[in-house]
């Protein structure tokens, strides 16, 4: 069998055996990662943040963005994760959830989220990116595209003369088609992240019709900037968005239960 075959064969095994379902959608998904690879490598990044960053000392926002974590937490069922909650003094409109559970809230994103429901979907979206383990999902692509890249310019130094700008032609097709593919991945998984999310804060009591309206607060606060076009970007523009989670909400409802 050529050396390319084989590739193409171990690298099909390998897609079989590293096939997982992602919580709550049920999408089948990529991981080659453990992931106690991937809690790790997230406590690292974490720990980096945190020294590089100046953390609030408001008790008032440190006990919100702890008190409506914890019940997302508690929603998600992943007692395993090492849960913490930090709060950082920055002007970013911005949050995250590293792998393992580790999250941190900007200050300059909870004039937007304006209370507890506000702050639930975005808590809700970033904590389903870290159970529904996208980050070591994009690992497991890049991984994959660089195979097929690199079996691709096996394929190309191995054409003969007459053939060869062809196959040139047809690789950086490939390459460019790869780079796509990825901005693709990317707009799904926050999609999915959307929709996760938006279980999650219903189970954990807060309505989720409260995600459609931080949206619509999250594009006001853009001030109408021109954005990159969604074909283009890692993330779903606000318009479509808003349109998803609004056709969401009506399932979302059957877990809500007020506290």
């Amino acid at each position: 069998m050529k050396p390319t075959r084989v590739a193409y064969a171990a690298l099909a095994l390998v897609l079989v055996v590293a096939c997982q379902t992602v919580p709550v959608s049920g999408r089948r998904q990529l991981l080659m990662l453990p992931e106690s690879t991937e809690s790790q490598m997230g406590l690292s990044a974490f720990q980096q943040i945190l020294q590089k960053s100046k953390l609030s000392a408001d008790p008032a926002l440190n006990d919100q963005v702890t008190r409506v974590g914890r019940r997302i937490a508690e929603a998600t069922g992943r007692s395993d994760y090492q849960w913490e909650f930090k709060v950082i003094d920055d002007k970013q409109v911005n949050a995250f959830c590293l792998p393992g559970g580790k999250i941190g809230v900007y200050t300059g994103l909870l004039p937007v989220t304006r209370d507890d429901a506000g702050l639930s979907a975005v808590l809700g979206h970033e904590v389903a990116h870290a159970v529904a383990r996208h980050s070591g999902e994009r690992v497991s692509q890049s991984l994959i595209a660089q195979g097929l890249l690199t079996a691709a310019t096996i394929a190309v130094a191995g054409t003969e003369q007459r053939t060869s700008q062809a196959a040139q032609l047809g690789f950086l097709a490939l390459a460019g088609g790869a780079q796509l593919g990825m901005l693709y991945y990317g707009r799904n998984q926050e999609s999915e992240a959307d929709y996760i999310g938006l279980r999650y804060m219903a189970q954990a009591g807060y309505h989720p019709s409260a995600a459609r309206d931080l949206w619509v607060r999250m594009g006001q606060a853009s001030g109408g900037r021109q954005r990159t076009p969604e074909f283009l970007s890692t993330h779903p523009s606000p318009e479509t968005r808003i349109q998803q989670i609004e056709g969401w909400i009506p399932e979302a409802l059957k877990y809500y239960r007020p506290r």
